[in-house]
């Protein structure tokens, strides 16, 4: 393997304002308007028959309370209507919660679909540069974390708002000097919220983080499985485990912690409010019984309007008490949003110049002028490499690791583009050449085998869709695999599970092999190819991919070198530079560092 950077599991994130992530989540939002207005309107209906109930429930203790009796009609009257009212608020709520499930479901679908599609145009040092679980945890858990607050939250805001806003316009009707208490209490708990909010916030932050790091430690680990069991290494990677979970632990204390303190505080501050309103609308009632306040003076109240405005009251610092308590789940959504939106703002893949120019009828000239990379500017990794491969030649490199190597092939392949120098493809410059012509161009078998949840088929003809069944079982008689695969028990139906962990490696090396030689690709890469089979199974491959491998141009990296002994040119790599060239008679009596290894390992 060649010097890549280290992964990590994120970059350190940069400090976006609050109303710009939600003004990127209501894109999402109002994108679904034809649920989104419904929403809206079963919100506004089922609040308002919920802020009548308070004044049916008052004027029916009125009625109660009525000098010349109770007054019965009135007081059933205002039951029933209230009654009516809750019911139907009822109803209204749950059609809005199913219409707001839908409606997040299909945002969520949206954002994992631009996501994963995001994904796919990024460049490959992205992936070079980023853990994987850090990465599929973006798709998971940050989107999950953004649908319960779309799905839930949402609502109780909306709700929240309307509440508030009816409640206050009800509460002054009822008594405006009442509602004078709230101007001490509503800035105190607004002050308040606002104050633990930029606390709490970067506490979400990290503890989305710290997911993204487990998630990845986990990926790379349970992947791992069989060295690790080889190495008996089973309880330090438990202690590592141990290690980063709790650290994810204290971040999800810390945030949840903080958050939590906030709701108790809010809640201390609304009894309060409701019990400045009991003793105040107390007095004001008494003033009123005794005549000090006639009816329809300002200060004038009933034991009715009384119980309306304690009603009110609760409605109204009730959403604030709500959004305190789901303050702490808006600020997770945040963070998870802005862990989500930084994928989506990431840099793609550059486009290909308006004048690139299409490769066809390759003939597999490739031309390596004195090129210089590095994965990072402060580390070069090739310095002043300079290689010629004419159509139907094979190249090999070989060196020892982190040579640059495969580095080499990167270039090629254009998953990175050289610092200096120039690669050209039958004469023409590699960055003035469609990026997918190019890479079709190619077909690579490589030392980790990429094998997907599917039929052997399947996997085998993943190179070349339209292949027809004669082409494919002659690949894998070419590869041969086709004996063992014919020993399955469904033979090319077989299903593998994901990676083809039910075979075994070199098996899947096979099919992967089988799938380059079913490709028409005129130019081939092999990257320790054969590493992964035995011996005996190795020649049979050399055997058939020495034909297969005639008029293509090959570029094969190897460990092995009986595997390269009759390509046509052998470049030694140390260091970044080509130390040694030419074929493998001319460097064994130059007798340098390839006849060192070479003896080495034929001894």
């Amino acid at each position: 393997m060649d010097s890549n950077p280290n992964k990590h599991s994120d970059s350190k994130p940069t400090k976006r304002k609050t109303g710009s992530i939600i003004i990127r989540l209501g894109k999402y939002v109002l994108a679904q308007w034809p649920l989104f207005i419904p929403a809206v309107i079963f919100t506004l209906l089922s609040n308002q028959l919920s802020l009548l109930g308070p004044s049916y429930s008052g004027a029916a203790i009125d009625a109660i309370e009525n000098a010349g009796g109770v007054d019965f009609p009135t007081v059933w009257e205002n039951v029933i209507m209230m009654i009516i009212c809750y019911a139907t608020s009822a109803v209204l709520s749950y059609v809005l919660a199913v219409i707001m499930v839908n409606m997040s479901q299909r945002i969520v679908y949206r954002m994992r679909k631009q996501v994963f599609e995001k994904l796919n145009t990024l460049p490959i040092g992205y992936f070079d540069t980023h853990a994987t679980g850090d990465i599929i945890s973006h798709l998971s858990y940050d989107i999950d974390t953004i649908n319960a607050t779309l799905s839930h939250d949402l609502v109780q805001v909306m709700t929240s708002v309307y509440t508030v806003v009816g409640s206050l316009i009800f509460m002054w009707q009822i008594s405006r000097p009442m509602i004078l208490i709230f101007a001490i209490t509503v800035p105190v708990s607004i002050l308040f919220t606002r104050y633990r909010s930029k606390k709490v916030r970067p506490l979400f932050r990290a503890r989305s983080k710290k997911y993204g790091e487990l998630n990845g430690y986990a990926e790379e680990m349970l992947t791992g499985m069989r060295p690790i069991s080889a190495y008996g290494r089973q309880d330090v990677i438990s202690r590592r485990f141990q290690k980063r979970n709790e650290e994810t632990m204290d971040a999800y204390y810390k945030a949840e912690y903080h958050a939590a303190a906030l709701f108790p505080c809010i809640n201390l501050i609304n009894n309060f409010s409701i019990s400045l309103i009991a003793i105040f609308g107390g007095v004001l009632y008494m003033l009123s019984q005794n005549g000090t306040f006639e009816e329809g003076a300002v200060f004038f109240i009933t034991l009715g309007g009384i119980a309306k405005f304690v009603q009110y009251s609760r409605k109204f610092a009730g959403p604030i008490n709500e959004f305190a308590n789901i303050l702490h789940e808006f600020q997770s959504a945040f963070s998870a949003a802005e862990r989500v939106f930084r994928v989506l703002d990431e840099e793609p893949e550059p486009l290909d110049s308006k004048d690139a120019a299409s490769l066809t009828d390759v003939r597999g000239l490739v031309e390596v002028d004195d090129v210089t990379f590095g994965y990072v500017p402060e580390r070069t990794i090739l310095k002043n490499v300079t290689v010629t491969a004419t159509p139907g030649t094979t190249v090999a490199i070989v060196g020892p690791t982190g040579a640059g190597k495969t580095t080499i092939i990167n270039l090629l392949m254009r998953f990175y583009d050289p610092t200096s120098g120039e690669i050209r493809i039958d004469g023409l410059p590699a960055l003035n050449v469609k990026r997918a012509d190019l890479r079709r161009a190619f077909t690579m078998v490589l030392q980790d085998t990429w094998l997907f949840h599917g039929t052997v088929y399947d996997n085998i003809v993943y190179g070349k869709e339209n292949a027809t069944r004669g082409e494919v079982e002659a690949a894998a008689h070419a590869a041969r695999i086709d004996t063992y695969i014919e020993s399955l028990p469904d033979g090319y139906d077989t299903v593998l599970s994901d990676d083809g962990v039910n075979i075994s490696k070199g098996q899947r090396q096979l099919i992967t092999i089988a799938r380059a030689i079913l490709s028409d690709a005129p130019m081939l890469i092999l990257d320790e190819a054969t590493s992964n089979v035995d011996s005996r199974t190795e020649i049979q491959i050399q055997e058939a991919m020495g034909e297969l491998m005639k008029g293509r141009t090959c570029f094969v990296i190897a460990h092995r070198l009986s595997t390269i002994q009759n390509a046509d040119v052998i470049l030694v790599v140390r260091d970044g530079r080509i130390t040694e060239k030419g074929n493998h008679d001319e460097l064994m009596r130059l007798g340098g560092f390839y006849s060192t290894l070479y003896n080495s390992q034929f001894a």
